[in-house]
C-alpha cells in the first residue's frame, strides 16, 4: 500500500485528553498534519468493558481512514491497554499506543525500582503497565492507584480547583506511603493535572508524561517506515478536530492548552462507523 508522506496523523481519545498528546506532536513534529477525534459523547472509558472499548476503537479507526490519515496513536490509555492488540492485527495500518513508551521511561528513570501508576479503573485493573515494566526489568515492582475522579475534574475544566487538590491529596496518600520514586500519569488527561500532582508527590518522585514519550515515538515510526512529512501544504491545513458531541466546550478547552488557535471543531455521528 502507497503510504502519502504528506498524509495527516489520526489521533484518538476518550475526550479531550487525547489533547495533551496531539500537543506534543505539534511541539516535536511541526510538519506533521493532524486529524484528531474526541469521543466526547461517551467519556468516560475507564469503567466500561473491554469489548465495549474494542467497538468504540473500531468506529473510531473506520472514521480516521476514511479522513486518509497515515498512521493511528490511540491517546487513551484505556484503549490502548483493551483495544490496541486487536486493532493492530485487524486494520492494515500502523497502529500506536500510550502505555509502551511511558513505561520504557518509568524503567529506566526509576532509582529504588518502586513505580507507581495512577490512571482510570480500567487502565490500573488491566495491569499493562505491570506487564511491561515487568517484561523490561523483572525486579520493578508497580504499586497502581485507579484515580477515577481525575478525568470528570478536567473534562470539568477544575484543574487547579481547591476540590482537586483534596482529591488528588486523598488518591496518592496511598502511593506516598509506598516509597515509589517514579510515577507514570497513566491517562491522557493526568498532564493537565501535573502540577497539583507533582507538589503533592514532591521533589523525590519522577513524573513520567507518556503524552510526550510516545510523539518521541511517533517521530521514530515514522522515520522508520520512511512516512515523515515533507511539510508541503502545511498552511492549508494543519489540524482537524472532531468530536461525537459538545463541539464547541470541547474548541474552548482545546484553546485553552494547544500551541494552535482552533477555529472550528466538528461534530459527527460515530455510530455510523
Amino acid at each position: 500500500m502507497k503510504i502519502d508522506r504528506d498524509a495527516p496523523v489520526g489521533v484518538f481519545d476518550s475526550g479531550i485528553g487525547g489533547l495533551t498528546v496531539a500537543r506534543e506532536i505539534m511541539r516535536n513534529l511541526p510538519a506533521e498534519k493532524i486529524v484528531y477525534f474526541g469521543d466526547t459523547a461517551r467519556v468516560p472509558y475507564g469503567s466500561k468493558s473491554r469489548e465495549t472499548i474494542i467497538g468504540y476503537s473500531r468506529q473510531i479507526i473506520r472514521f480516521l481512514k476514511e479522513q486518509k490519515v497515515k498512521a493511528i496513536v490511540v491517546a487513551c490509555n484505556t484503549a490502548s491497554a483493551f483495544a490496541l492488540e486487536a486493532v493492530q492485527e485487524e486494520f492494515d495500518i500502523p497502529i500506536l499506543g500510550v502505555i509502551e513508551a511511558g513505561a520504557k521511561v518509568a524503567a529506566q528513570v526509576t532509582r529504588n525500582k518502586r513505580v507507581g501508576i495512577i490512571g482510570t479503573e480500567g487502565t490500573v485493573g488491566s495491569g499493562i503497565h505491570a506487564e511491561v515494566l515487568k517484561k523490561i526489568d523483572p525486579e520493578i515492582t508497580v504499586i497502581g492507584k485507579p484515580c477515577p475522579l481525575f478525568v470528570p475534574l478536567v473534562e470539568e475544566g477544575w484543574t487547579h480547583d481547591p476540590v482537586t487538590v483534596e482529591v488528588a491529596s486523598r488518591y496518592l496518600r496511598e502511593l506516598q506511603e509506598k516509597d515509589i520514586d517514579t510515577l507514570i500519569l497513566g491517562c491522557t488527561h493526568y498532564p493537565l493535572l501535573r502540577s497539583t500532582i507533582g507538589q503533592i508527590m514532591g521533589e523525590g518522585v519522577t513524573l513520567v508524561n507518556p503524552a510526550y514519550e510516545t510523539a518521541l515515538e511517533l517521530g521514530r515510526l515514522l522515520k522508520e517506515q520512511d512516512m515523515q512529512s515533507t511539510g508541503q501544504g502545511q498552511s492549508d491545513f494543519p489540524y482537524r478536530f472532531y468530536v461525537s458531541d459538545l463541539a464547541e466546550k470541547f474548541k474552548g478547552f482545546a484553546n485553552s492548552i494547544l500551541p494552535f488557535d482552533v477555529e472550528k471543531t466538528q461534530k459527527i455521528d460515530i455510530e455510523k462507523y
